[in-house]
């Protein structure tokens, strides 16, 4: 290998240290997440946000679509990506080009306009499709070395951390840009963020460079072309029936034309997954049924994840009482975190007591000049009479999340650690099962939240946001780490690229369905009714994991020879 063939650079890894292309990818890493979760941050808000504020002036319907679509196609490109480098590319330049485009989307939204916005999330979308899976897999193959085999798992833990260290700062810089200098100034920070990663990565390259080994094609490996003709094709085509499906019967199926398109364009994906189990001899069908079972139940999961960007910042933003105490307030103002709220003088969506947008007879989105939205579940006899309110800026509790993911890990790992060495871990499936429950658990304290009040006059505490994404920590704790570990155990050897495919699926069609779920948000007249279909929803999924766990153990340890 390139670390033992000169006598001047020293092997890396050697005396029970870390590669050091670890530190060259984690901060890479680090850098590209900051970006990505400062945008997914604020482009909601940015999209509610009244024109006269600088922000686009959608409704909750339309805004809500667009992130859904946004976070369904971000997860659905890496699946592109990583074959494309697999065959052609080569990791590092994917990894390089990725992080070009994802820049330029970044510096883009910065742009005026619908169309700059637009041509700035594709740029994004192929960007990460590029970036994402590639940079995992230079960890994976630097690992892959039997001398530090031994420390890969601790390689990854290290570098998860620099995931969430990233998406912990990111939300402070976006507060501060926004509120200071305003929206596009924020997603230029994005950019120069991962503009850091790439100038890190590319100076760091020869550390990494014995981990970009291109995969022969072997016999048995699906051609692109066939990969494209029997996926690709036929979801394109159906997804352009299901947007003009409105055009010849006068209604959508799925809310919105966009909705329609994408849930049509699954169908044949599924199909030909299906068609994959179908075929497979006896040995396969064991661990890709298997597979299949952990991806059905962790769609759940990964739909009430996404409520980050959708539903739960819906709620942040206009139902939480985001006030400071004054001797806090000082503390964090210099800081760019609160935003200015005002009663007046500005262009909003016309809603009812209920924040339903309002439509005139056309049909049109009525907009009127009046109160923000964060006024109108105030009573009048608490606005300031100043007309203005310095509030916590919204976009801070998405920090929340990769806070508690640093806090609880150790202590999990802790955990498992002492129970393994009394011989009670639960095995895989149990910990799958734990984590759906969990998460729905985060959303019934929504549930409780919203029926202890009327969130029509009055605004829920702060603090059950942040227990709701505490609890919910818990359960990614115990199912994200999972997912790409049970890809590699369970998938026949020819077909590991193909499922590492459906597993960015299953994370495309939850951020969509997450979306759809907001798209309907003012329709919930009692929002605890909204995040009541997630707990249900979660128990259902958690116990049809609880039921196959046995089977599911079972096959993970004939193929591994551990659960």
């Amino acid at each position: 290998m390139e670390g033992n063939s000169s006598a001047k650079t020293p092997s890396p890894g050697r005396k029970n240290g870390h590669h050091p292309g670890l530190y060259v990818l984690f901060f890479t890493e680090m850098w590209e997440r900051f970006g990505y979760y400062l945008m997914v941050g604020i482009f909601l808000l940015y999209l509610i946000d009244p024109i006269s504020h600088g922000g686009k002036g959608f409704d909750t319907r339309r805004a809500a679509d667009l992130v859904g679509s946004y976070i369904a196609l971000v997860y659905l490109t890496p699946f592109i990506g990583g074959l494309l480098a697999d065959r052609y590319l080569g990791y590092r330049r994917a990894v390089i080009l990725g992080g070009i485009l994802l820049a330029c989307g970044y510096y883009g939204l910065a742009l005026p306009g619908n169309t700059a916005m637009y041509v700035s999330l594709l740029l994004i979308i192929l960007g990460n499709g590029f970036f994402k899976p590639n940079i995992s897999t230079i960890l994976g193959n630097l690992y892959n070395r039997e001398d530090l085999r031994p420390k890969k798992d601790v390689a990854y833990n290290i570098f998860y951390m620099g995931i969430n260290l990233g998406a912990f700062v990111c939300n402070f810089v976006a507060a501060y840009m926004r509120n200071h200098f305003g929206w596009g100034y924020a997603f230029a920070a994005a950019g120069v963020g991962m503009t850091i990663g790439l100038i890190w990565f590319i100076s760091g390259m020869r550390y990494i460079k014995e981990g970009d080994v291109k995969k022969p094609v072997q016999k048995e490996d699906m051609p692109l072309s066939k990969i494209f003709g029997y996926v690709f094709l036929p979801a394109i085509i159906a997804a352009a029936i299901g947007y003009l499906f409105s055009s010849f019967t006068g209604h959508t199926l799925f809310g919105t034309r966009s909705n329609d398109a994408f849930m049509f364009a699954c169908v044949p994906i599924v199909i030909f997954y299906g068609s994959l189990y179908f075929r497979a001899n006896r040995e396969d069908k064991r661990g890709l049924g298997a597979l299949f079972a952990f991806f059905l139940v962790s769609t759940v999961f990964w739909v009430i994840y996404n409520q980050n960007s959708t539903g739960l910042t819906i709620w942040a933003d206009q139902y939480t009482n985001r006030q400071m105490p004054p001797a806090l307030e000082k503390i964090v103002k210099p800081f760019g975190m609160l935003q200015t709220v005002t009663t007046d003088s500005q262009m909003v969506v016309k809603m009812d007591r209920y924040f339903r947008a309002q439509t005139n007879a056309q049909g049109t989105t009525v907009m009127v000049k009046g109160i923000d939205p964060y006024f109108q579940n105030l009573p009048r006899s608490q606005w300031p009479s100043s007309g203005q309110l310095h509030l916590l800026s919204t976009e801070i509790f998405q920090s929340v999340n990769p806070f508690f993911i640093i806090v609880f890990t150790p202590l999990l790992v802790g955990l498992f650690s002492w129970l393994r060495g009394k011989g009670k871990e639960p095995t895989t499936p149990i910990k799958v099962t734990l984590g759906i429950w969990v998460a729905g658990l985060s959303s019934l304290l929504m549930v409780i939240a919203i029926s202890t009040r009327d969130i029509y006059v009055d605004k829920a505490s702060m603090l059950w946001v942040i227990a709701t994404y505490a609890v919910f920590t818990i359960g990614e704790l115990l199912v994200s780490p999972i997912g790409l570990s049970m890809v590699s155990k369970l998938s026949p050897t020819r077909l590991t690229a193909l499922m590492m495919g459906g597993w960015f699926l299953v994370n495309s069609i939850a951020g969509k369905l997450a979306g759809l779920m907001a798209t309907f948000w003012d329709s919930f007249i009692d929002k605890k009714y909204y995040f009541l279909i997630l707990v249900i929803a979660a128990a259902a999924a958690g116990f049809i994991m609880l039921l196959l766990s046995r089977w599911v153990a079972k096959v993970v340890y004939e193929k591994t020879g551990a659960y």
